[in-house]
């Protein structure tokens, strides 16, 4: 589905009127469509039932509360890289038991946060690590849970800041060093090794590296068997790309059809910990025109969102699609080909007011004349945006808004000033 559709010439959320929000709320303003991020964890959950699947949202993609609890009340688990995300996930009213403690620096505090919550595993990133659980695991007379996060030494062909399945990168484990560190797990009483866990990158929109990865992960599965372990899942991360221009994605049906016969041949229950893909496409950022201006050659649209609000484009060079929320008439929807001349448009560089030169969402972008007030929404946002978000400059955070249907809620109110200084005051 896709929930952000023109009617006429502007764009709803569903059956809500994007315009009519920015008017009640405010801009910068997030804005999520609930029913997308319900049909896309069910499209999950079928399309991997055969080996009965946990799906465990990546909570680093959007930690927002009430998209946690619209998630666990349609089945959801969680996948959690800090003990605040555990915090946010048992705030949500997340099942522990379906929670995966992933993250490659985990602190003795958040370990025994963890262990005392009960989580399903931690994805063992190290030696040190392995040997830091099983130090608080002992120190509480708890047995902890563990899975090792092994690198399968395949190339996601994916941004190189989200690629993480090949050897060196910083982590998990190469095969070799997985199988050396299995073998001593056997002499840890307060660990038990249930399951082995693979994230090969984020935004991989071909099925291929995930076929070769889970064929590597069937065989050392067997290893870790005959070791003595008693591997029940096999956790196949997350990392499936959305269409940010356009389709450019696979379906999750192939993604799928790569993965099952891996994990039917090693007789595990799969594990998964997709975010992106559940919340990207289901959010928008809108941003308000402030300004526009030509220097030189270049033509400017200052807009009150910033880099602050959405850091993507200044950190990963990423394209998101940015159009107007009310379409002059005679333009399209937002393109999705941007090779093609776009009649009624100019290039133009989409800014904030942070005083960075990095603080850009878009350069030289097909867009139709815009004025001061106009809305600007920023596509495919409801991943790595809020998540992300500062208060560089000293700017509040956005509001962010839920919508069903044809109703919308706030699930974060905007900070205030007295809110960004409340934490020196009284020192």
């Amino acid at each position: 589905m896709d929930a952000f559709q023109y009617r006429g010439n502007e764009l709803y959320c569903e059956d809500v009127p994007v315009a009519k929000l920015a008017e009640e709320f405010g801009t910068p303003l997030y804005v999520y469509s609930g029913s997308m991020i319900v049909e896309t964890l069910k499209t999950l959950q079928e399309v991997y039932a055969e080996v009965d699947p946990l799906v465990c949202f990546s909570v680093k993609a959007n930690s927002n509360l009430g998209i946690l609890r619209l998630l666990k009340a349609y089945g959801s688990g969680f996948d959690v890289v800090s003990g605040g995300e555990l915090f946010r996930v048992l705030k949500a009213g997340g099942d522990p038991a379906q929670t995966v403690f992933a993250g490659v620096g985990k602190s003795d505090p958040e370990i025994a946060q963890a262990i005392e919550a009960g989580v399903l595993m931690f994805n063992v990133e190290s030696e040190a690590e392995l040997d830091s659980i099983a130090r608080v695991a002992a120190s509480m007379g708890r047995v902890a849970p563990i899975a090792l996060r092994v690198n399968p030494d395949v190339d996601p062909k994916t941004h190189r800041y989200t690629a993480t399945g090949q050897k060196e990168s910083k982590f998990g484990l190469d095969i070799d060093r997985a199988l050396r560190i299995a073998a001593t797990v056997k002499d840890k009483p307060s660990l038990t090794m249930i399951g082995m866990h693979m994230h090969i990158g984020s935004q991989i929109t071909t099925v291929e590296p995930y076929a070769k990865a889970v064929a590597k992960g069937v065989e050392l599965i067997g290893q870790l068997r005959e070791m003595g372990h008693p591997i029940a899942w096999y956790n196949m991360g997350g990392g499936y790309g959305i269409g940010y221009k356009g389709p450019e994605a696979k379906p999750l049906k192939e993604f799928a059809a790569a993965i099952l016969p891996g994990i039917k041949a090693a007789g595990c229950r799969l594990a998964i910990e997709p975010g992106r893909v559940i919340a990207g496409n289901a959010g928008v950022l809108v941003g308000r025109v402030l300004y526009t201006k030509q220097s030189g050659d270049k033509r400017f649209v200052i807009q009150d969102a910033a880099m602050n609000d959405l850091i993507r484009p200044a950190l990963y060079e990423s394209f998101h699609r940015i159009w107007p929320v009310t379409v002059p008439p005679g333009l399209p929807a937002p393109p999705t080909d941007y090779e093609a001349a776009i009649p009624g448009t100019e290039p133009r560089d989409v800014v904030g007011p942070i005083c960075e030169s990095g603080d850009f969402f878009a350069k030289d972008r097909p867009l139709p004349p815009l004025d001061r007030g106009d809305l600007l929404a920023t596509f495919s946002a409801g991943a790595y945006g809020m998540v992300m978000a500062s208060n560089y400059n000293t700017r509040p955070r956005a509001a962010e808004i839920l919508v069903e249907g044809d109703q919308a809620r706030l699930v974060r109110r905007r900070e205030t000033l007295d809110e960004l200084v409340a934490a020196e005051e009284g020192l």
